[in-house]
């Protein structure tokens, strides 16, 4: 099974998204997500996420806060469980990232995006409703 983690970076009453524009053959393509990864050999939840979060924008979090696991079961893909994570960082800085654009988008922006950036399909439909509950604060706390 593959395990994966999902940050979502918060500054300011912001999120930090990343548009995945770099990556070849990537599955993300085109679309407005969190910070990420897979996980390493015996990493936690906790582990996989701060290092994908430090790799990828060069943030360490000052807190955060385990959310949800979403299991994705298919008959084409193995099946997943990303572990959706909120985090907070004292600094807007973040490093540029070699498998997207990283941009601090307003918490109020951040489920527009399509209409206000005018992007076709900008969210993975799992994105789209965790980044509305997130902003709703609907999301159960593990």
């Amino acid at each position: 099974m593959k395990q994966t983690s999902l940050c979502y970076i918060e500054n300011d009453g912001r999120y930090l998204m990343m548009h995945r524009t770099k990556k070849k053959n990537d599955e993300n393509s085109g679309k407005w997500i969190g910070v990420g990864g897979k996980f390493l050999e015996n990493e936690s939840p906790d582990e996989c996420m701060l290092r994908e979060v430090c790799e990828e924008t060069g943030i360490i979090p000052s807190s955060w806060q385990y959310r949800a696991v979403v299991t994705f079961v298919s008959d084409i893909c193995e099946t997943e469980h990303m572990h959706l994570f909120t985090a907070v960082s004292d600094s807007d800085i973040f490093t540029p990232c070699c498998e997207g654009e990283l941009c601090w988008i307003p918490k109020t922006e951040v489920t527009r995006l399509k209409q206000v950036r005018q992007y076709p399909n900008p969210f993975w439909a799992v994105d789209f409703h965790a980044t509305a509950s997130l902003k709703c604060s609907q999301i159960r706390q593990y």
